[in-house]
């Protein structure tokens, strides 16, 4: 086997993280109707049954970097591969709410640990001119479990009564798959060095990296042993605002280009928008398709033309649309147009954040924080992903759907002049070069 197969399969195994992700967010589609009438529950029961998965993913993106500094990366993999597997078998096999909710609860502090431990395991094997599009195969990989949930869903609704067990329970198989991965992955070897001190093992892994780099990089590693302090009051240090500041900035306005919104409330944007309800599924699972597509063309364009490029070009696509679509809300008898308009965020979308902000983020720490750096991006990611989530029904119904799109548009405003003026490109730079540039830009 040779050396680019290598690191693009350990890449794969880390990203299997990403597609149970997607997995996860997505499968709760498919049976909360279901436990709703099954378990009687009220309507604030019924909220709290769809919604326990996004606060264990907020609490899991505020601890995720503990285990990935104090036992490593591949071990940290491991851990969030049994909590997969643990919540697919417990939520399949409960008999009452109060047993889903807890593991329903431990699945989503997976989806929010895999958040930081993926990218940042991606980041640490890759080689500088790849490191883009193979850490952005852990934002494809949600993208496809997403939609592989949907079909899954879909698939097994005919089997009966029995057949939200059935759709949570099948997640058993890709976790087994990813258990076994974890193990034959080995560690990172800038951890190595920082953690263990442990320079022969890193060396080897190294060497199939990019051998004619390793020196360079283990002397680059050790000459910050020093700074390897305690997590967060380090990265909280003057010495990293500037990282910091870019990572928050990235990770709010991913979520204030109203994506979430899109995502989880597709159906109701189209009905809003008078479109019928066969027609607005149908254009809903057009979003899933569109959004396949385009993060996929993201993950083929990011190490050619480099992260800060995509999200200038995204950027502006983004205002375009997202006016369109206010437009359409506000113009009589423009409805019929609004699949297409967000067909067309979606793309853009796709290709620039989609593609871009797993990567960036875990790229703009230096090694001796980046655990805790990729921690606060994410957590900033997931509680901004849960504003936006649960205020957009009530902006919708107070301001309409043509102000809440036009709030969205102003964002991305602030977006493409953060992109322009702030954003640093990283493509092609070793994580070390990138430690100096990053900070003393």
């Amino acid at each position: 086997m040779n050396t680019s197969t290598k690191i693009f399969l350990w890449s794969l195994s880390a990203a299997l993280g990403g597609f149970l992700f997607g997995f996860d967010t997505a499968v709760i589609s498919g049976v909360e109707r279901h436990l709703q009438g099954l378990w009687e529950l009220t309507a604030f029961q019924h909220g709290l049954t769809v919604s326990i998965a996004l606060i264990g993913t907020v609490t899991g993106s505020l601890i995720g970097g503990i285990p990935a500094e104090k036992i490593g990366r591949k071990k940290s993999l491991l851990l969030i591969a049994v909590l997969y597997l643990v919540s697919a078998l417990g939520t399949a096999l409960a008999n009452d709410w109060y047993t889903f909710l807890i593991f329903r609860f431990m699945g989503g502090i997976g989806v929010g640990v895999s958040s930081i431990v993926a990218p940042l395991y991606i980041t640490e094997i890759a080689p500088g001119h790849k490191r883009g599009r193979l850490v952005a195969m852990f934002q494809f990989n949600i993208v496809l479990g997403i939609l592989i949930a949907y079909l899954s869903n879909y698939l097994l609704s005919a089997i009966g009564e029995q057949s939200w067990r059935w759709m949570l329970g099948v997640q058993v198989f890709p976790s087994l798959l990813f258990i076994v991965t974890a193990i034959l992955i080995p560690e990172s070897p800038r951890w190595l060095i920082l953690k263990r001190n442990d320079v022969q093992k890193a060396r080897v892994i190294l060497d199939i990296i990019d051998a004619s780099e390793t020196e360079k990089v283990i002397h680059q590693i050790k000459n910050k042993r020093e700074k390897n302090t305690a997590g967060f009051k380090a990265v909280l240090g003057k010495e990293y605002r500037r990282p910091l500041l870019l990572a928050f900035l990235f990770a709010f306005f991913n979520q204030v280009s109203g994506i979430n919104a899109i995502i989880y409330y597709a159906p109701r944007i189209f009905e809003m928008a008078g479109l019928g309800k066969e027609s607005a599924l149908l254009s809903s699972a057009g979003i899933g398709l569109v959004n396949l597509l385009s993060t996929l063309a993201g993950l083929s364009l990011i190490d050619r033309f480099g992260r800060r490029t995509l999200m200038i070009a995204g950027s502006a696509g983004l205002i375009v649309s997202l006016i369109l679509v206010s437009q359409a809300f506000i113009r009589t008898g423009a409805g019929h147009l609004m699949p297409a308009y967000l067909f067309l965020f979606i793309a853009f979308f796709g290709f620039s954040q989609g593609a871009v902000i797993w990567v960036f983020i875990a790229e703009i720490f230096p090694n001796e924080v980046r655990a805790y750096g990729q921690t606060i991006g994410s957590a900033t990611h997931w509680v901004m992903a849960t504003v936006i989530s649960f205020s957009f029904p009530y902006m919708a119904e107070v301001f309409g759907g043509g102000t809440a799109f036009a709030f969205f548009a102003v964002m991305m405003v602030f977006q493409l002049i953060f992109a322009v003026k702030l954003m640093p490109e990283t493509k092609g730079r070793s994580l070390e070069d990138l430690d100096t540039m990053v900070i003393s830009h």
